[in-house]
């Protein structure tokens, strides 16, 4: 269903792969958007057990998105050096394809605690409990079940393994 990379020699193990999203603070979400066009807007991001989670506004173009279409992908970039008498860039990126849903009740708490967690570990659990229970009726949360993941890095990078 999903096609091999076409420069394989560049592709990253899947552990790399989920090393660089779960080390990358942001990303950017794709999805398809009003009349067929593309709509990718950055977010921030949690990643654990095969689930990307994500925070939002309860309305907006990205949640008429995600109810039109749950198929999405999120790219990360972890690496993205300039190297002008090359012409090129060393990067080093992960891809993720899979389906995402808005969350509520308890499971939306708990994908809110793990933003929160991750964003703000030195607040003490309650004062971040505090805080999301002060937004809980207009946020949002999303959660992206991965069902394929690459990474990718320069051909340079790769040679240096």
């Amino acid at each position: 269903m999903f096609r091999e990379m076409r420069r394989n020699k560049q592709e990253l193990s899947q552990e790399e792969a989920v090393s660089i999203l779960s080390e990358a603070t942001s990303g950017v979400l794709a999805l398809a958007g009003d009349e067929g066009y593309p709509y990718a807007v950055p977010l921030s991001h949690v990643y654990a057990n095969g689930k990307l989670y994500f925070h939002s506004a309860r309305t907006g173009h990205k949640l008429d998105a995600i109810r039109a279409c749950e198929k999405a992908s999120f790219c990360v970039i972890q690496q993205d050096q300039v190297v002008p008498e090359k012409y090129t860039t060393y990067f080093r990126s992960a891809i993720a394809f899979g389906r995402i849903r808005v969350l509520e009740g308890e499971e939306a708490w708990n994908a809110l605690e793990k933003l929160a967690g991750r964003f703000s570990p030195t607040i003490s659990p309650e004062e971040r409990h505090a805080a999301i229970e002060r937004s809980f009726s207009s946020c949002c949360a999303l959660e992206l079940t991965v069902e394929h993941l690459t990474g990718k890095e320069a051909k340079e990078l790769a040679c240096k393994a």
